[in-house]
């Protein structure tokens, strides 16, 4: 599902400090008839703090710290004034908690923003919900990178597809609102595959755990060029505690492996 949030007037955020220029005068460069494409990680899950597989059935939303995050990059967008043509999330609660925190700062009604399921990190099948040491206890640890067309439980989806999956969706919604704004709240696997695709590389090209509320900005030229503007920028956090805002989206005592490609 796809479409656009109903504008508001205005919209009610803290005060913020002034911003750096380059991320105040950001949509001052663009030129007529280029899409920009605004990719938003999700807040720190409640997941992470319960270490559980966070698809469908295991996302709680946001913690506390993901809430603290949400509304930091709220008011960066309310000083920077950002707004936005199309805002869309992913169906999975923590996505969902981040764009409706940030909605009012980018002119849209929170509860009007759609959410699509295609937007959504890697479906982790049966064993969501599990805790990932019960994960890899009942199904073996299992490297999307190393075996790509393996799921990581049954009636999962393979690291092949996904990326796929989360490439092509952000290339349809870029064919659908040509020439706009269109704000993405999605998923640290999601970024990642997206970006990759985009700059025609392999995922074995590069390793980076995103920031959460971190934002990595596409623009597609009228000529159908991709141009990567900024990646993981999360200068918001910079008032929220290093320790609060790690998250690699696990506990700590679980197999990387596992893990990998599960944001």
């Amino acid at each position: 599902m796809t479409g656009t949030g109903d504008r508001t007037d205005g919209h009610d955020t803290k005060s913020a400090a002034p911003l750096p220029e380059p991320q105040r005068d950001a949509q001052r460069d663009e030129a007529p008839g280029d899409t920009h494409v605004l990719l938003v990680r999700h807040g720190h899950a409640r997941a992470v703090e319960l270490g559980v597989v966070a698809g469908h059935a295991g996302c709680a939303g946001l913690s506390a710290t993901g809430r603290r995050q949400a509304e930091a990059l709220r008011d960066r967008l309310a000083a920077a004034g950002t707004r936005a043509d199309v805002v869309v999330t992913s169906v999975l609660p923590r996505a969902i908690e981040t764009a409706e925190t940030i909605a009012p700062a980018l002119g849209m009604v929170p509860t009007a923003i759609p959410h699509d399921c295609e937007l959504c990190e890697r479906h982790p099948g049966e064993g969501d919900g599990l805790t990932w040491d019960e994960l890899v206890g009942r199904y073996g640890a299992r490297d999307p990178l190393g075996d790509p067309d393996r799921p990581m439980s049954p009636g999962g989806e393979s690291g092949r597809s996904f990326r796929r999956r989360a490439r092509d969706r952000v290339q349809r919604l870029a064919d659908e609102h040509r020439g706009r704004r269109i704000v993405v709240v999605t998923h640290g696997g999601v970024i990642l595959a997206v970006t990759l695709g985009f700059l025609g590389l392999g995922p074995r090209s590069f390793a980076h755990d995103l920031a959460n509320t971190s934002l990595t900005e596409w623009v597609r030229t009228r000529d159908g060029r991709w141009l990567l503007h900024r990646f993981n920028d999360a200068a918001h956090l910079e008032d929220v505690h290093p320790e609060d805002a790690r998250d690699d989206g696990v506990a700590p005592a679980t197999p990387a492996v596992a893990r990998r490609g599960h944001r």
